[in-house]
């Protein structure tokens, strides 16, 4: 009898034993992110040891533009996304109905206005055509750097994220704007000088070698409502894995790596 009740024991400790290896194995969840190339994807990169350590297996999928990141999400591909400032959120959210929540802002990448000829704002010449991109949540953006630098006026009480080209009243140098070139296409206007000026978003510029702080004419100030945020679908909004991926992107060892890799042209938001 005692035999067999030991025999018993040693093959229920095994059962325990091999239960809690598969519970300890399972407790790694994964979770799977949209991001940019950069400084998205990087940033997240950058946290995945720290992410694993709070059992966390992050995949990184990275998109070159900015639909399809919101579609993987609403299709359920990904369990959320990185990239995409409060403006366009809002106005992708607008027209397709996408039931996503906002879970954290993470970074600015302030916009930068290039010229390959003009070396200072003063210099600009009458008529200078310059190429925007054809996203509207990013025109009142590039206008509000404009008017900022004394270029142009908007009507009085227009808010910056709603701002459009028929809302400028004073355009003294007679800027030229054209805005219906593809974001992702930005960098090529400018390579070819086929405007005087080009706004081009900072994670596209810098894919191209280009530092909005030290190589554009013009540059947005930190102060702007354009802050990159992570997002998700609403029903997953409390989702404890993803709010631990926002809590250590806002982690303060985290955020100084961000200042110093990309030397303040990303800067972090609390």
């Amino acid at each position: 009898m005692k035999r067999i009740v030991g025999v018993i024991l040693l093959i229920g400790s095994i059962f325990l034993f091999a239960a809690c290896g598969q519970k300890s194995a399972a407790s790694i969840d994964k979770v799977t992110i949209g991001a940019s190339p950069t400084p998205h994807a990087e940033i997240l990169e950058h946290i995945k040891p720290e992410l694993k350590k709070k059992g966390i297996d992050l995949k990184i999928v990275k998109f070159d533009d900015y639909v399809l990141p919101n579609k993987a999400l609403e299709n359920g591909d990904i369990d959320a996304n990185y990239f995409s400032t409060v403006p366009y959120f809002n106005l992708q959210k607008k027209e397709n109905g996408y039931k996503f929540s906002n879970v954290g802002a993470i970074h600015l990448e302030p916009m930068g206005i290039y010229a390959h000829k003009i070396k200072k704002v003063s210099d600009i010449p009458d008529g200078a055509k310059v190429i925007v991109s054809n996203v509207p949540s990013e025109w009142g953006r590039v206008l509000n750097i404009f008017v900022k630098n004394n270029l142009i006026k908007l009507k009085s009480g227009v808010a910056i994220d709603k701002a459009s080209f028929e809302d400028i009243v004073d355009n003294p140098k007679h800027l030229v704007f054209d805005h219906s070139v593809e974001p992702t296409l930005l960098t090529a206007a400018y390579e070819n000088n086929e405007g005087d000026l080009v706004a081009i978003n900072s994670n596209f510029a810098y894919e191209k070698g280009l530092n909005p702080v030290k190589d554009s004419l013009m540059i947005e100030e930190k102060d702007s409502p354009y802050v990159n945020i992570v997002a998700t679908k609403t029903k997953n909004k409390d989702n404890q894995n993803i709010k631990k991926i926002v809590e250590t992107l806002h982690e303060p060892a985290i955020q100084k790596w961000i200042e110093k890799k990309w030397g303040g042209s990303v800067v972090p938001v609390k």
